[in-house]
């Protein structure tokens, strides 16, 4: 069972909104923080957002700070990325990870499971 996919990508303009989901298997959001990524052509893997195990942290890269929301849904497996007022800067392929520790750091190096990734294309 692959233990993290993404859904939701998709082409949008310039202060768009859209919404990404992980969906994490088993007791998967009991037992990890969350973190979302992300990856532009020829640009190294960065941090956008993440969410502790026990829901009472989250964190976001300063670029996205009052745009982006991470939402999590413990009972559907869910978690969610509320991208709003999105810019062409924000194209790029989005990951969730899964960190067994639970904090959910922006060091992309703590986590454990990674989804497939979705892309994300905002047109200026």
């Amino acid at each position: 069972q692959v233990p993290l996919v993404e859904r939701g990508g998709g082409v949008v303009q310039t202060g768009d909104s859209l919404r990404l989901a992980c969906i994490a298997s088993g007791r998967m959001l009991l037992d990890y923080g969350m973190g979302w990524f992300r990856q532009s052509p020829g640009k190294k893997r960065e941090f956008v957002a993440s969410i502790s195990r026990n829901g009472n942290r989250e964190e976001y890269a300063e670029n996205v700070k009052g745009r982006f929301t991470v939402i999590r849904a413990v009972a559907s497996n869910m978690v969610y990325l509320q991208m709003n007022n999105l810019k062409p800067e924000d194209t790029a392929v989005y990951y969730c990870a899964a960190d067994q520790t639970g904090d959910a750091p922006s060091d992309d190096n703590s986590y454990d499971h990674w989804g497939q990734g979705t892309q994300v294309t905002v047109s200026s």
